[in-house]
């Protein structure tokens, strides 16, 4: 589920990374000396008031007893309650590519993908079918999901679940949520859903075919094959009705309708409107000059939807309709979000998506960076100056788009940014030596 929901939207995406796992090994000054696990970093403890890793875990234990978790489960889960530094080095090291939607899209909607989800609704029609009836979620929906987390259980991860939640849970960083997780986890294990050896995935604690952190699998998890287990690492059945339970019940889907369609957009549409905290009905937008990508009208009806333009206003165009919330609530990177979104649509019939008239013009990595430093010395907040344009860095190009009179279509272009560097030479001369 990518489910520490990292927050890098447009053209930034997290990599996905790989199962291998390379194990920490002893200095090589001292070949002779057995292999001892890692001492957990110092400044780890900081926030747990220097309290060892031995005595944070105690605790822990204690907290889970009060939550209600058996001593039973955490005697059979304590020999995989173990520090691992490699872990935390990997939750403080993550990377994001500046990778444009099409590129994204392409490689992870690619046809073999819908083909894929098409068979396996063919294949598990009956758990399909009652998933729809009981929780208003398509088979399209879930099986994109399925698709892009997994590869329908092909590539769930190979690192031992409870080290890494509990390793995360010492290190600092989001220790209160690695803690929570640690406990849901245990809970997992009390109900007789998993066993602590069966809790392997990937290296942010997440299980099964569709991802699920543990306090999501305890919450979500349904026994749709009714063997008295829920099992989202090997029960088709299982992942299917689980996934349709999160997404109607903890993601607020909307039954009967929406989620995103292609769109084409006339080059009079007032691009200040196109973001996804503008809704307007669609007959409103229909009126705007907006039609499906053949041509035909829209429906001329009150429905709320957005427009929506990963790549500006001369690449692909979307209508973002409410369900398409479940899809940001999922994973809040906007080019994943929109990428599971139009994969479901082609597992349900769309046609591809339609490619842009001529290639669209991306700023290379040095210019973003350096559009974000003008961004930011114009009184804006970019998160990071990173080279990557997320969220924040999108609504600030929006911003100054308006200011400039350029069309606000949140796509970073040079001329933008001669215009910033050009704005900024009076007041910060040492801004022009930045040009390219």
């Amino acid at each position: 589920m990518f489910q520490t929901r990292f927050a890098i939207a447009a053209v930034a995406i997290l990599a996905t990374l790989s199962p291998a796992y390379a194990q920490l090994m002893p200095p090589p000054a001292r070949p002779a000396a057995p292999p001892r696990p890692a001492a957990p970093s110092p400044r780890a403890a900081s926030c747990h008031n220097g309290a060892s890793f031995d005595r944070f875990l105690a605790d822990l234990k204690q907290q889970a007893v009060a939550a209600g978790v058996s001593q039973r489960a955490i005697a059979q889960a304590s020999p995989y309650l173990l520090y691992d530094q490699g872990i935390v080095n990997r939750d403080r090291g993550q990377r994001v590519f500046g990778q444009i939607f099409s590129e994204f899209a392409g490689r992870m909607a690619a046809p073999y993908r819908m083909q894929q989800g098409q068979a396996r609704i063919k294949t598990y029609a009956a758990a399909f079918a009652r998933a729809e009836k009981e929780y208003g979620v398509p088979p399209a929906v879930i099986a994109a999901f399925w698709g892009l987390e997994s590869d329908f259980g092909a590539n769930m991860g190979n690192l031992p679940t409870l080290k890494s939640l509990v390793s995360l849970a010492y290190d600092c960083r989001r220790s209160e949520m690695f803690a929570n997780e640690t406990i849901a986890a245990l809970k997992i294990i009390d109900r007789g859903d998993l066993s602590p050896e069966e809790m392997v995935g990937s290296w942010a604690g997440e299980l099964g075919q569709t991802q699920f952190l543990p306090a999501h699998y305890v919450n979500y998890a349904v026994d749709f094959d009714g063997d008295g287990r829920r099992d989202l690492l090997r029960s088709a059945p299982d992942v299917i009705g689980s996934t349709a339970n999160y997404i109607a019940t903890g993601l607020k889907w909307r039954r009967g309708e929406p989620w995103l369609e292609e769109i084409r957009v006339p080059a009079n549409l007032p691009w200040e409107q196109t973001d996804l905290t503008v809704q307007l009905p669609r007959a409103k937008w229909a009126q705007l000059g907006v039609t499906y990508p053949d041509g035909r009208p829209l429906p001329s009806d009150n429905l709320p939807a957005s427009v929506l333009l990963p790549m500006g206003r001369t690449g692909p165009a979307f209508m973002a309709y409410q369900n398409f919330a479940a899809y940001t609530e999922w994973n809040n990177s906007l080019i994943y979000s929109i990428t599971a979104g139009y994969l479901a649509s082609r597992i349900a019939g769309a046609a591809p998506m339609r490619k842009p008239a001529q290639p669209v013009a991306q700023l290379p990595f040095n210019e973003i960076k350096d559009l974000q430093q003008l961004l930011v010395r114009a009184g804006h907040n970019v998160g990071k100056v990173d080279g990557v344009l997320g969220q924040q860095s999108r609504a600030a190009v929006k911003a100054m788009q308006i200011k400039y009179g350029l069309p606000a279509d949140s796509w970073p272009t040079a001329e933008l940014l001669a215009r910033m560097r050009g704005g900024s030479a009076q007041a910060q001369p040492a801004a022009a030596s930045a040009v390219r």
